[in-house]
Parts: C-alpha cells; structure tokens; sequence
C-alpha cells in the first residue's frame, strides 16, 4: 500500500530525555498542526532531525528513541553537532534566510557551509530513499532542504515528489547574488510540483529559472528534462476552529478559571476602561521589522500625544536562535529600546510598553489576543505570518481591529485589514489612529468577511490542495508517458516502416536534428549527422525532406551538394536530388520594406535581438535576450505587427524564441501535402520541435506519425523528449 512520507527540518515531536527514559510529546506549531490530515493513521512517516544531536544521545538509549518517535510515525536523520551548525546555523540561517527575506547585508557565503548544506540534504535524501516504496508520494518542506528534490529523483525517478517552501522567494535580482544559486534551483526542479505561500513568490522563482537556467517556462509549468514541472502557490491556512473554540471557552471562564496574565489584563482594562491595548507577537527576528515598530510607536505618540496614557503596546518578542551573533545583537538593541521609550514616557500610572521575551503557553496567546483591541503586526519581510491569522479567528464578537505590513504573505488575502508600509512612520502613526478611532460597525464588518475566508481556507484545506495538485500532477505525467513515443510504440512503428514499399519522412532541422545556436548560423550540421542522413536517404524506398524555416542560401551550402530533398522557408523554395532550388509558392515580398524598419526598432529597443532577412519572409531572434524581457518585447511586436499587416496575406509565426512573418499562403503543412501527392505512400513520418511544425502535423493524414519534440502541447501523436534522442531513434530506421 503506497504511503505518504512528509520530510521536514524537524520533526513534529519533541524529545525528552530523563532518568534514562525517553518521553516524545507532540510538537503545536505550524507545520505540525498543517500536516495533521496528512499525517495521520498508518499510512504516512514524517521525517526529520530530532532535534538532538549524535553527541547528545547515548548509544544504549538510541533504539528507545526511534520506538519512541516510531509510536508519532516518525523517523530520524542522526546530525552530529558540526553538521547542526554548518547545516542549520550556517548555510540555512546565515546566507539562505537573510538573502530570501532581502537582508543582504546579513547573508553571509561560505564555502564550508554550504558543503555541510549539500551534505546534510544528502543525508535527508539517503532517508527518503530508504523507506519509500516506488508508490509512495514524497512531500519535502522548506528551505533547510532545497537540494533534497534532485537529489532523490536522481535515484528513484518515478517518485512522485511535492516540495514547499514557507518563507519568501525573493526576486531575481537578490536571489543571482547567491553563488550556488544554479544548484539551488535544480534542486528544487527535481520535485513534481513546487508550492509557494504567494503568487509574487511564485513569479520570482519562474523569474529565476528563465534568467539563470533558460528552461522554458510556458505559465506555471517548466519544461525540464523529460518532465514537466508544475509552480503554483497556496496560502497557509490556520486551524481556525482550534483558535476560535478557544477563544468561545476563555470567555466562559470563571475568575478562579482564569490565568495570571488574564487577570492583569482585566485589572489594566478596569483601571481604564477607555485605554486600548494593542498587541505584537513575533520570533525575535530582524525580518520581523520589531525595532522599527518601536521607533514607529515612539513616532506615534509624538505626533498624536492625546493618547499618552490612553493606549498600551504589549510586545511579546519568543527567542529564536539565540546562539547567533546577529539575533544577540538584535535582543541587545531592543531591550534598549523599550527601555529608553519607557524611562522617557512613563507616568506614575502608565507604562507604554509591556514588553516579554518568552514563549507563551497557547492558554496565554489566547489572553492576550482576546484582550487586545488591534493586533499591530509590521514585518520587513515574512513568507505569511500566521498570527495575523490567529488573532482574527479569536475575535469571536468580531471586534478588533488588525494592522498588517503589506510584506506580509497573508496581507494579499487579508485586504480587509488595514495595510500599511513597515518603513512609512507617518502611514502608520495615522493608521493606528485610524485603528484606534474605528467604528464597532466597520470593525464587525471588516472582520466577518476575514473570519469566513480563513475558516473556509484553513490549514487542512491548504494541505489537501497542495496534496490534490501533486496527485493531478502525476496523473497528467501518467497521461503524457502514453504519448511519449517509448520503446515498445517506436518497435510498433518500426514494424510499419519495415511492411511498407514507399516511405516518407519530413525532418524539420533546428531544435529537432541540432540544437538552439544564439547565432543561428553556427547551428550547422556535424559528420555524425551527414553520415545519419545519408543512410536514411540511401535505404531503399525512403524519400527523406528536411523541412525548415531557413533561407535557401544557409541549405544549398550545407546539403545541396548531398542532393538531400530540401523545403525551406517554410515552404517557399523547394530542392529536389540536387537540383538548384525551385519556388513551391508564387510569394509576394513588397511587404517587406513596410516590416523591416519596425523590426529594427525593436532591436535597437531590445538588446541581444537580431533580424535575419530571407528571400520572402523576416525573423526577429531574441533567444539572447533577458528571457523576460525578450518575451515582453515579442509580446509588444506582436501586437504591433497585427495592427500594421491589417487585411494584408501576411502571417506572424512565434517560434521558439523567434517570431517570422511571412505570407499567410506559405506553411509546412501546405508544402508536405503537396509533397506526399507525389507518390502513393504507404508511410508518412513527420518530426519537428516547433509551432511553425504544427501545420505539417494538423495536414499530413490520420495514419501519419507525427513526432514532436518536446512536451509542449501538439497535434503530434507522439513527443520525444529532446534533441539528444532524436538522432538515437532515426538510427533505428536504418538499422
């Protein structure tokens, strides 16, 4: 029976070693909770580092941990304490966290550290190999893992492989300052599906791939290999109803049933009825923008000074890894803070801030969101920021109000908060008043349209989304394995060819017998491939066409003295047994002079762009061009042209990283049929790479096989995955 496996930094559960016992307790945090549908019964294993290290634990007590964590249907990945360090403290939070939240000055790029990532993620990857069975589905999270994908899909291919990442990606112009920034990417292209919190998120990593790998990418889907690799993004979800049963149950609670902090709360609310509390809850983390909310609150309190007095901020900052430098230095800076704002505003009677630097109990977190009237979160930078999310389901009356940093990740499906810019003091001094000053009627209002949508779209949904995509994704791959042309349909093929007496074969040139060139002209033909030629043209019965949207002159220098069967032009010329090249279509070309010069502005536009001027038609090559751009621009000609060329016979064909215009009369596919009423064939072969190739394969008949190269969608009947195979399979032609 196939399972699930879930394979994460850390596992769900937490360790406890005493008296030579081991006692696991369930982890409460996010992941965790998120996983729980997933992760549940028999059927799945999650696996992760304990959280201690080879050196903590005693050998006697080793096998005890892994029946422990074996009754929470885990298992464990053994770190040593070096490996902790380059791995997690090291490459993870020193260079890959700084970078993806846009703290570059932070990001440090070490070589030993990244050697331990690679190493580590190896180790990951050994374990997924070990326990999954060839029908098990594989879903990796997180940055801490980015290499993990590529390298179990090296080893066990056919796994279906889901990976996501929680933190931001960043764009394309921070993340190419990373060094390894190619392996990172190839890393995470060894999943079948990679799943982000936003589209931005998205859009960066698509970014990236184009710039830095040139795969193509047609929408959410990259094109690698003999795969097809779906992007798409999936806000996290909360467990809304654990926050707000919650909340309903400490509002039932009697004095006596209430906690210590609830009852300071309480007393601070009585003492000043009028007075509004409001909250901030984060990991100490400089991405988290919390110094710089303190500098906003002091900015506030200047410029509204009617409310000293009247509000509270409750900073509650959890500690997050303490033993690095930069997260010292940040505590240092912030205790420094709350008490300079502190000595220089408090009264007899008010304090500003009430600041804690701890971890809550989950009881106390409910205190503290039930209680305070705005929740003030303003990160920097933050892949979604859960809290947000969690005060809002709490809101049982539906009061409250919350203020959201735009750069949050949850921010793009909580508009109805009010959003602001973290780095605005002005936007924000005005929004808090704004906050403070809002209606009961506008609040209620605001947050019932949040508390439907995070209810509906909880943490469960989000992961039986994430899991229903990846298992489209290989049904869809299913699907696309029946139309690649293996070994078992090209002998069914073969069988055919051998039984009939006269054959032809159309064999478009670039991207299918050579590959892309960035000057199209170095893209000419090698020994190997005359000598694959000449024996396909010399067997008995075969009449061989290269077929090819490229000028006459570049043909008759390469093959015209191999008197090879030539089309090119995509149709225009023909040349047959060696004779010089004939028109197949009366073409007009006065057109010509009309297009040129606005090509031309295109390459004086667009650098890296080129125009390649054949007999009846014009091509504008942008294969070196910034990937991005270059399709922006084809985008824009594209438009242009179809206003300029009107009712005129003219069409724009959009090749791979090419666009020609040409006359409308003129294609492969007019040309093949004419070709094929030649002769009486009894087998008709057609195989080419492009759109242009799309007319031969929609024209040539039902009993034709027809070949694309390439996954892209075509009316081929078969695909092939690249270039690389397809000189391996004609061979088998001749053989």
């Amino acid at each position: 029976m196939s399972k699930t496996i879930i394979i994460s930094n850390r596992l769900p559960v937490q360790l406890q070693i005493s008296n030579g016992n081991i006692n696991a307790i369930p982890s409460v945090g996010g992941l965790a909770t998120g996983m729980k549908s997933v992760h549940s019964g028999g059927d799945s294993l999650w696996i992760g580092w304990s959280g201690l290290t080879d050196e903590e634990i005693p050998k006697e007590l080793a096998p005890k941990i892994d029946k422990a964590l074996a009754e929470h249907g885990s298992s464990k990945v053994n770190l040593k304490e070096e490996e902790v360090n380059g791995f997690y403290f090291g490459f993870s939070n020193r260079t890959i966290w700084p970078l993806f939240h846009y703290f570059l000055e932070y990001a440090e790029f070490e070589l030993d550290s990244w050697l331990t990532y690679k190493s580590v993620n190896q180790k990951f990857a050994d374990a997924i190999i070990e326990k999954a069975g060839e029908e098990d589905t594989i879903w990796i999270h997180d940055y801490q893992l980015m290499l993990v994908p590529k390298m179990v899909r090296e080893r066990r291919p056919n796994l279906s492989i889901g990976f996501f990442l929680h933190i931001p990606f960043p764009s394309y112009e921070i993340f190419r300052t990373l060094p390894w920034r190619e392996e990172v990417l190839e890393g995470l292209l060894g999943s079948d599906l990679i799943g982000f919190h936003t589209y931005d998120y998205e859009r960066h990593f698509l970014s990236s791939v184009r710039r830095l790998l040139g795969a193509e990418v047609s929408f959410n889907d990259i094109y690698v290999d003999n795969r097809i690799v779906k992007v798409d993004s999936f806000p996290m979800g909360i467990d809304y109803e654990k926050f707000s049963e919650a909340a309903k149950t400490h509002q039932q609670n009697t004095e006596d049933q209430q906690s210590d902090l609830q009852r300071r709360l309480d007393l601070h609310k009585k003492s000043s009825p009028d007075a509004k509390l409001i909250l901030s809850i984060d990991r100490l983390d400089y991405s988290k923008g919390i110094a710089k909310r303190l500098h906003a609150f002091k900015y506030f309190l200047d410029k509204y000074p009617e409310y000293k007095e009247k509000i509270r901020l409750i900073i509650l900052a959890v500690p997050s890894r303490s033993n690095v430098p930069q997260y010292q230095l940040l505590k240092k800076e912030i205790d420094e803070l709350v008490g300079r704002i502190n000595g220089e505003l408090s009264t007899v009677s008010w304090t500003p801030i009430w600041y804690f630097y701890r971890s809550l109990p989950f009881e106390n977190l409910i205190d503290l969101y039930t209680s305070s009237d705005i929740a003030w979160l303003t990160p920097i930078r933050d892949g979604m920021n859960l809290v947000a999310k969690e005060y809002i389901a709490t809101r049982t009356d539906k009061t409250g109000v919350l203020i959201l940093s735009e750069m949050a990740g949850s921010a793009n499906e909580m508009n109805e908060s009010l959003l602001i810019n973290p780095n605005n003091f002005e936007q924000i001094a005005d929004t808090l008043f704004k906050a403070i000053n809002m209606p009961l009627e506008e609040q209620k209002r605001r947050n019932a349209i949040l508390q439907t949508r995070l209810e509906r779209y909880n943490v469960e949904k989000w992961a039986n989304d994430f899991m229903t995509s990846l298992q489209g994704q290989k049904d869809r791959d299913t699907a696309n394995v029946s139309k690649r042309l293996t070994e078992t349909l090209l002998k069914g093929v073969l069988q055919d060819y051998q039984k009939a007496k006269k054959k032809l074969f159309f064999i478009d040139y670039d991207g299918t017998l050579a590959g892309f060139k960035i000057d199209p002209q170095k893209a000419s033909p090698d020994k190997e491939l005359y000598d694959l030629l000449d024996q396909l043209s010399e067997k008995e019965g075969n009449d061989i066409y290269l077929i090819s949207g490229r000028d006459k002159e570049t043909f008759a220098r390469w093959f015209l003295p191999k008197k090879y069967n030539m089309i090119v032009e995509h149709g225009v010329w023909i040349s047959e047994q060696g004779e010089e090249f004939r028109m197949l279509e009366n073409v007009k070309k006065d057109w010509m002079e009309k297009i040129y010069p606005v090509l031309e502005s295109f390459v004086d536009r667009t650098p890296g762009s080129f125009i390649e001027e054949k007999n009846y038609s014009l091509a504008w090559h942008y294969r070196n061009t910034d990937p991005d751009f270059g399709v922006n621009r084809a985008t824009e000609l594209n438009t242009v042209l179809t206003s300029l060329i009107g009712n005129d016979d003219i069409s724009v064909l959009n090749g791979n990283k090419v666009m020609e215009i040409k006359s409308s009369n003129v294609n492969k596919g007019r040309a093949a049929m004419r070709v094929r009423a030649q002769k009486d064939y009894d087998f008709i072969f057609a195989i080419g790479d492009d759109w242009t190739d799309e007319f031969m394969f929609q024209e040539l008949p039902e009993e034709a096989v027809t070949v694309k190269v390439g996954m892209q969608n075509t009316q081929a009947k078969y695909y092939i995955e690249s270039v690389s195979g397809v000189r391996g399979m004609l061979k088998k032609f001749i053989k």
